[in-house]
């Protein structure tokens, strides 16, 4: 790992204790595989469905174990955080089931549905400019006034919570060849890559066109730290975190990148198959795996659906411009 890299990032260990601590407010969620979808994308594909996860998305773990491990610390006080939506809402009922109100930064454009849901799960939202550097300062100023931060993706009991949803998979199809996850500020695939560990499984990612810093990161060989997104996938706009960054360089096989219309393809294709809404960020792992026959073709493939937090018209709006 890179030696810039800080050193508490968990090990499996913490993934274990994260999926035992959360046991009574998170799901565990369905493993879905479906012969119509493994056909069309050419492998055994079985899916972990985190849109079915309280608030919508994987990001409820996460910020649950940061909440409970707050608590089993005998941390008291208001939480702080950033997030384009689904790492807001998830954090705004953890800290309400603990008795805790979560100030949510977000940016001006964030998806309406994805701002009610912070608000309607006891959040307040404070609006900043799109940008992560309006992001970070804005989320300063919270913590400067005595909040709790707890960062969507680059802090280790996010990324032990996230890693949760891996454990599951893993023990529900032990024998996986690799698994993908989507990749924004890398919490996910973090936790994941630390999660195969005790199985072999090789680890993949995948990450929008128009937000593809991860991926400028690795061809340059350090982490980049300013990058404009543009992309549908809301969720992803984030600038990939230190730990997470180091996380991906020593564990994740490869990184791929998408298009808005290989993610408006695979939303459909989702739909078609398993009569599924899933957002724009959870289709981008079906988009990489349709558009890599010669990686994922034969293969035993675990993919972690990360969400379903999207306006019904919205989604109507993004398939029918494939459809």
């Amino acid at each position: 790992m890179n030696p810039d890299t800080p050193p508490d990032i968990p090990d499996l260990a913490d993934i274990h204790l994260a999926r035992a601590r959360i046991d009574d407010w998170a799901r565990i969620t369905p493993v879905l595989s479906d012969p119509g979808l493994n056909g069309k994308l050419a492998c055994k594909l079985f899916c972990k469905c985190e849109n079915l996860q309280r608030t919508g998305s994987f990001k409820f773990r996460g910020a649950s174990n940061a909440v409970i491990k707050l608590r089993e610390d005998g941390i008291e006080g208001d939480v702080a955080t950033h997030s384009s939506g689904n790492h807001g809402a998830a954090l705004a009922l953890a800290a309400t089931l603990d008795g805790r109100q979560a100030h949510v930064v977000m940016p001006e454009n964030s998806v309406p549905m994805k701002i009610e849901a912070v608000r309607r799960n006891g959040g307040i939202v404070h609006f900043c400019a799109a940008t992560s550097e309006a992001r970070e300062e804005m989320l300063g100023k919270l913590v400067a006034d005595g909040k709790i931060p707890v960062h969507p993706y680059d802090f280790a009991d996010i990324i032990a919570g996230q890693g949760t949803a891996a454990i599951e998979l893993f023990q529900e199809v032990p024998s996986l060849d690799m698994v993908i996850t989507p990749l924004g500020g890398g919490g996910l695939v973090s936790g994941t890559a630390i999660a195969a560990r005790t199985c072999g499984a090789r680890v993949f990612a995948v990450e929008p066109e128009g937000a593809a810093d991860t991926v400028a990161s690795l061809q340059q060989g350090y982490r980049v730290n300013t990058w404009k997104p543009d992309t549908i996938a809301d969720g992803l706009r984030a600038i990939v975190g230190v730990r997470n960054f180091a996380l991906i360089q020593a564990e994740v096989t490869k990184v791929f990148t998408v298009s808005d219309v290989d993610i408006r393809r695979a939303m459909l294709l989702f739909w078609q198959e398993l009569r599924m809404a899933i957002e724009p960020s959870s289709a981008t792992v079906i988009a990489a795996i349709s558009n890599h026959p010669e990686v994922f073709s034969g293969k035993k493939v675990g993919a972690i659906i990360s969400g379903g937090n999207l306006d019904p018209g919205t989604w109507s709006t993004m398939v029918s411009e494939v459809a």
